[in-house]
């Protein structure tokens, strides 16, 4: 009965041929769920006669709760399997439509051309997360500063570095939306949004919780905003962090990834050795320039000839101009307690140490 149900549910330009063995395989286990299932009223009344001993009803429990698990397993497996084919599926026919703008390719399609090429930056190890994270911390940039000309009408610094339109928080930001959704590249876009809403809420939530404990500064406050969690997140915010999940591991990533298979194995391993050494220098100078800046802005004058190089090249209007969104929340306005486990030099010093990177 089931089987012939089966079949007169199936359209009619899909021949039961076209059925896969697993297939085959699920509806001969759904004929078998089903007799189970009509044998177990008698098998209860048996248990109320005593006609079956205890060891032998735990015996049953025990095997089709074991059934169950298989079952699930199979189920969780499929269901992957299924996902990922109509995915890659869609994304295969999405590259054959025509658009004014060129479309990112697939990230099958990367996986496959990263094989074939033996690339250096193949699948996810340290080259490409690096390459993802310098590129990030530009692009970052950019774009926050066409949204302030956008918005505000006038170009200004978002940058975190002293050398270079670079902020690591967008480069950081990259690598860990990488990390955390690169299983799921091929898989439907719900789950990256998912996976998204969930990393981007829980990244945002300890850099603000870490940057008032350590630093004594608040980047954003969301108190103001419906379905808040102590204004370090809200809803909103989450809905936008599921749609740029989607936007980065099924757009952006695999530009990303296009872009960095241009680059020849031994060309792009120097490349980025490269980079690396740019931005630990980078990294050292905006550190020591932020710091000897707090020192400066509470009349500390320049203590060796580092200090004065840094007063020369890295004066206050400088750095103001590069770190401008920089901001303090007053300790004493908050809980005057904090004031007492460290000083105002070093709490200016965590400040603009802080606003270099954020």
């Amino acid at each position: 009965m089931w089987e012939q149900k089966k079949k007169d549910q199936t359209p009619s330009n899909s021949p039961p041929e076209a059925m896969s063995d697993l297939e085959k395989e699920s509806q001969a286990l759904l004929d078998i769920v089903e007799q189970t299932t009509q044998r177990m009223p008698s098998y209860y009344e048996e248990m109320l006669e005593e006609k079956h001993s205890d060891e032998e009803i735990q015996q049953q429990a025990d095997s089709l709760k074991r059934a169950s698990s298989n079952i699930g397993k199979a189920f969780s497996s499929t269901y992957q399997v299924s996902d990922e084919l109509n995915s890659r599926w869609k994304d295969m026919q999405k590259q054959k439509k025509r658009h004014l703008f060129s479309r990112a390719p697939s990230n099958g399609a990367i996986d496959l051309r990263e094989i074939q090429r033996n690339s250096f930056a193949r699948g996810l190890n340290g080259y490409k997360l690096l390459l993802i994270c310098f590129i990030g911390s530009f692009f970052g940039v950019v774009v926050e500063m066409l949204w302030c000309l956008i918005t505000n009408g006038y170009l200004e610094s978002r940058a975190g570095l002293v050398y270079g339109p670079f902020n690591l928080l967008y480069g950081i930001g990259a690598v860990v939306l990488t990390v955390c959704l690169y299983r799921f590249r091929n898989r439907s876009g719900w789950i990256s949004f998912a996976g998204g809403m969930l990393v981007g809420s829980a990244v945002e939530y300890v850099c603000s919780w870490g940057q008032e404990m350590i630093f004594g500064t608040r980047s954003w406050d969301y108190s103001q905003m419906p379905f808040n969690i102590n204004g370090r997140i809200c809803l909103l915010y989450s809905i936008f962090w599921g749609l740029l999940g989607v936007f980065w591991i099924k757009d952006l990533y695999p530009r990303m990834a296009k872009l960095i298979l241009k680059l020849p194995n031994l060309a792009g391993k120097i490349i980025t050795w490269v980079l690396v050494a740019f931005f630990v220098f980078n990294c050292f100078m905006t550190v020591t320039s932020s710091y000897r800046w707090s020192e400066r802005r509470n009349g500390i004058p320049a203590s060796n000839s580092f200090a004065q190089f840094l007063d020369q090249h890295f004066p206050d209007a400088r750095m103001e101009r590069i770190f401008a969104n920089a901001q303090a929340v007053d300790h004493a306005e908050q809980d005057p307690s904090l004031i007492s486990s460290k000083d105002e030099t070093a709490a200016s010093v965590e400040t603009a140490v802080f606003a270099c990177f954020f």
